[in-house]
């Protein structure tokens, strides 16, 4: 771990080490080789090597929704980490029965899964949807043996280990892998409910699951329509499919409620549906939430985590879920996300050539341009704001939830700035 020493000399100096040592890191990532992110506080990140500090934009990927550095999880992590961190799970502890039942509750209370009953804990988004993936085909397999195939969506997103990468549509992630897990098939949200309709009927015996993310997150940004969400639900539920809503980046209040589909009526909800990303403000954990026809198919043995369930995870996830689920925490999102949309639908009309749609929900927004827009990312760095895309070529807006009316409006007037230099 490297340590700072009191000399802003030697502490340059060996910043400048660390930054140095990256090729020892597998290529997984094209990083800016002008960055060291060194500490943060809540909507800032600051770059001590080269005497630098940005608004982010980003918040860890929607991640840091509490803030970057919050005291709350600071002083959570120290107090358990002083009693217990991991004990595995063959046993209980309470924090993880706390968390389970804090997520269920709140769930019901705020509008989200009527029907929510279990919840299994792990660590990471991928493995919930690796999760829900599973609990998915044990119940096909239950009505049938070869009803274990999934339906996803083109421009989805779920993951990168093999399941997960199997439901997730883009080429650039799953050719170079080979085969993945059969039986997945992609459909085109933007289709009619009718094709739908044909094709999961005419598949019922061999479709176990159907995947959705409510809002596509890095396919870039698309709200998928109500009247969609509604019919895919009942489509599946007359064929005995199960759906599972993708929550891991647009759930835990990025939309301003605490679960995207909580805006559906009852009737619409998933079976199952996945939170990761903010669930720990930065703590790997991650959680699967089912209903009682899912996890009556379910036995001992069929699925397990080692660290999943931990009791310093389900601390930080009691904490972050009892400030998020509060309903004027959550309307609070709604009113910041209208001075995004409001700003950026004013910058849109002053370059319709460029920006092509401003679209979202809370704290979710994105900028579609008209190519991508690569170096207007680049040139709000040099100003001072961190900023991400999403898709091919949207600008992704996903600041932390506690970001204030201010940095909100600064962040905007460098980003009005940098499309200024850019498209003038």
């Amino acid at each position: 771990m490297l340590r700072l020493k009191r000399s802003p000399v030697l502490a340059s100096k060996q910043l400048k080490s660390a930054l140095d040592s990256h090729g020892f890191q597998v290529t997984t990532y094209a990083r800016p080789q002008d960055l060291l992110v060194t500490r943060g506080k809540d909507c800032t990140l600051f770059d001590d090597l080269h005497n630098k500090s940005y608004i982010d934009f980003t918040a860890g990927i929607a991640v840091t929704s509490l803030g970057h550095s919050n005291e709350g999880v600071a002083r959570v992590l120290c107090e358990q980490s002083k009693k217990l961190i991991h004990s595995s799970n063959l046993y209980y502890n309470p924090e993880c029965l706390e968390l389970s039942k804090k997520i269920v509750d709140k769930t019901k209370e705020l509008g989200g899964q009527h029907d929510c009953s279990k919840v299994f804990l792990c660590s990471t988004g991928t493995e919930a949807n690796e999760a829900a993936l599973k609990f998915a085909k044990k119940h096909g397999s239950l009505l049938g043996p070869k009803k274990h195939g999934i339906v996803a969506f083109e421009n989805s997103f779920h993951g990168r280990t093999m399941g997960a990468l199997s439901v997730t549509s883009n080429p650039k992630y799953r050719l170079p892998f080979g085969d993945l897990v059969p039986g997945t098939s992609f459909l085109n949200i933007h289709d009619e409910l009718t094709s739908f309709a044909d094709y999961i009927t005419s598949k019922k015996d061999e479709i176990a699951g159907l995947i959705v993310e409510p809002v596509q997150g890095e396919g870039g940004v698309f709200p998928v329509p109500t009247e969609k969400l509604i019919g895919l639900k009942q489509i599946c539920a007359e064929n005995d499919v199960v759906v599972i809503h993708d929550e891991i980046q647009c759930g835990m209040g990025r939309t301003g409620k605490l679960w995207a589909h909580a805006y559906l009526p009852k009737e619409a909800h998933p079976d199952i549906f996945t939170s990761a990303k903010a669930l720990g403000n930065g703590f790997p954990i991650a959680a699967t939430m089912v209903n009682e026809k899912v996890n009556n198919a379910l036995q001992v043995g069929d699925h397990g985590t080692t660290y999943g369930g931990n009791p310093l995870g389900s601390a930080v996830g009691n904490y972050v879920l009892e400030i998020i689920g509060e309903r004027e925490f959550l309307q609070d999102v709604l009113n910041k996300g209208e001075i995004f949309k409001k700003r950026l639908s004013s910058l849109k009309d002053r370059f319709p050539e460029h920006i092509k749609d401003v679209r979202g929900r809370g704290l979710m927004i994105g900028a579609e341009f008209a190519e991508p827009p690569k170096e207007l990312i680049n040139r709000c760095r040099g100003l001072g704001l961190l900023a991400i895309t999403a898709g091919k070529s949207t600008v992704r807006f996903v600041p932390p939830l506690t970001i204030t009316e201010d940095e909100i409006n600064e962040g905007l007037t460098i980003f009005e700035k940098a499309v200024e230099d850019i498209y003038n």
